[in-house]
């Protein structure tokens, strides 16, 4: 199995777009990119650890390609917010690539250069590429958020929804 590394806001809204693909063994919602480790939930939230809200995705790259999960992340977030994503504020909330190796690295440098010719975005694309340092598993109550707490996860996401209309 491959793994990727994407941060794009609060992770309960970034799990279930990539699970439901085919080719997905698993995906951990986690804290990335900081200097404490085994961050708390409530640490990360302080915004004062240097971590970002990230999933762990475990993929069979026979099934499904980096490079399609890269489309999949830009879809989940807004590329042009380097300050958080839609209302989660702050640099907990950060939209950044983790690459594993240069393979990585290099396809997601191409994806987010396409991205910005694309003209799809008025504003320049500020979505970071950054290696992966250690991933730190959230607690369990944030797994498999959208299903365990499914009213919840539904208002996250209508709130966000709601967030973006207001930034056309």
């Amino acid at each position: 199995m491959e793994k990727a590394i994407f941060a794009g806001g609060c992770f309960w809204c970034m799990v279930q777009p990539f699970e439901t693909m085919s080719g997905i063994e698993k995906v951990v919602s986690g804290y990335t990119g900081g200097h404490v480790e085994n961050p708390t939930y409530e640490e990360v939230k302080s915004q004062k650890t240097g971590h970002t809200e990230a999933v762990l995705i475990h993929f069979d790259e026979k099934k499904l390609s980096y490079e399609e999960l890269l489309t999949i992340y830009w879809q989940q977030t807004d590329p042009t917010d380097a300050m958080g994503q839609f209302m989660d504020r702050g640099d907990s909330y950060r939209p950044v690539i983790f690459y594993n190796d240069d393979e990585q690295k290099k396809k997601a440098i191409i994806s987010r250069m396409e991205l910005q010719n694309s003209n799809h975005y008025s504003k320049p694309i500020v979505t970071t590429i950054e290696k992966a340092g250690p991933f730190y598993p959230a607690e369990e109550e944030h797994q498999q958020f959208h299903i365990k707490n499914p009213d919840a996860y539904a208002k996250e996401k209508e709130q966000r929804r709601q967030w973006a209309d207001l930034q056309l």
